[in-house]
């Protein structure tokens, strides 16, 4: 079985994706199945899982320190690993799991100090990972696993200057496909307003033109932005654009349908699109992007972090597309 970790409030659509067959559930997390490709929902997925328990802190972060010394035992650590321990939602648990971590990992430091020294704490970047990882799902027991999948998904700093939250998105996206927007580069921004996505891009030296009826505000009035107050699906660039920016509150197929218009045409490199599901099957929208993965290079679907009722799809069309 399988630990997959999600979004508190999304566990029936990660079950749903999962095939429905699973174990058991709770507030964020789902023990069931591997699933089959890459999962959207699951942010942080743990493989093979054991129970340690301890009814006091020092007992259970004891039994965590025990487990990954034991498993150990005949392993070599020749680079960086990750050590990563979260937990439920859980009133007052998440102060009890971060205790937990630097009681366990001070126990690990003591018997393995080298090992220590080439530890990572947090969730490790997208795909296969192995190293420590636990999740507390009560105050006195964990599932440890020394092999994990990752999504992706993490929690971003805001920026004060940034016009939205919806700014954490794609800062939070750039790491799903493994680049951002760099100096001198292009985005089209379509339905930009108030201007989160753009100024994102621009504060990074991009170009940007950002397309809305809406005003832009805060950080996006900002010289690397342009404005144009038109009809963002009727837009058209002049040239080829390096990035694709689309975070509109708009029908997922249409949206889809307009990714799709942009990557046959050649309009632009990379990606970073929101499909909002809100009263839509999200298991139907994914398949409506998993539609497109004959047009790109790359195509990764995830419902991120700091998302809500929608997708972000991010990827890079296919030359030739």
């Amino acid at each position: 079985m399988t630990l997959h970790l999600c979004q508190a409030g999304y566990e029936a659509f990660l079950i749903k994706e999962l095939g429905g067959a699973v174990e058991k559930s709770g507030p964020g997390w789902v023990l069931g199945p591997d699933g089959t490709g890459e999962l959207c929902f699951a942010h942080l997925s743990l493989k093979a899982p054991v129970t340690v328990e301890g009814k006091s802190l020092n007992a259970l972060a004891g039994a965590m320190a025990d487990y990954f010394t034991a498993s150990t035992k005949d392993e070599r650590f020749e680079g960086p690993w990750p050590f990563c321990v979260e937990s439920s939602g859980e009133p007052g648990l998440s102060r009890r799991a971060k205790t937990a971590a630097e009681e366990c990992f001070a126990r690990v430091k003591g018997r393995m100090s080298r090992v220590a020294k080439l530890a990572v704490h947090g969730r490790p970047g997208p795909g296969p990972a192995r190293g420590f990882f636990a999740y507390l799902p009560t105050f006195d027991r964990a599932w440890v696993a020394r092999d994990a999948v990752a999504g992706g998904q993490r929690r971003m700093a805001d920026d004060p200057q940034a016009p939205s939250r919806s700014y954490l998105k794609v800062e939070e996206a750039y790491g799903l496909i493994g680049r951002e927007p760099a100096a001198g580069e292009t985005v089209a921004d379509l339905g930009a307003a108030p201007g989160g996505w753009s100024y994102s891009a621009a504060k990074r030296g991009a170009l940007v033109v950002a397309v809305d009826n809406g005003p832009l505000k805060g950080g996006a009035l900002h010289p690397g932005i342009t404005h144009k107050a038109e009809d963002a699906f009727k837009f058209a660039p002049e040239a080829p654009v390096d990035w694709l920016f689309c975070d509109m509150v708009e029908d997922p197929d249409r949206i889809a349908d307009l990714l799709g218009s942009w990557l046959d045409r050649g309009w632009c490199r990379r990606f970073v699109v929101n499909l909002k599901f809100g009263r839509h099957d999200p298991l139907r929208v994914l398949s409506r992007a998993e539609a497109l993965r004959g047009k790109c290079s790359l195509l990764r679907a995830r419902h991120l972090f700091h998302d809500r009722e929608e997708l972000t799809l991010v990827g890079e069309r296919a030359p030739g597309a």
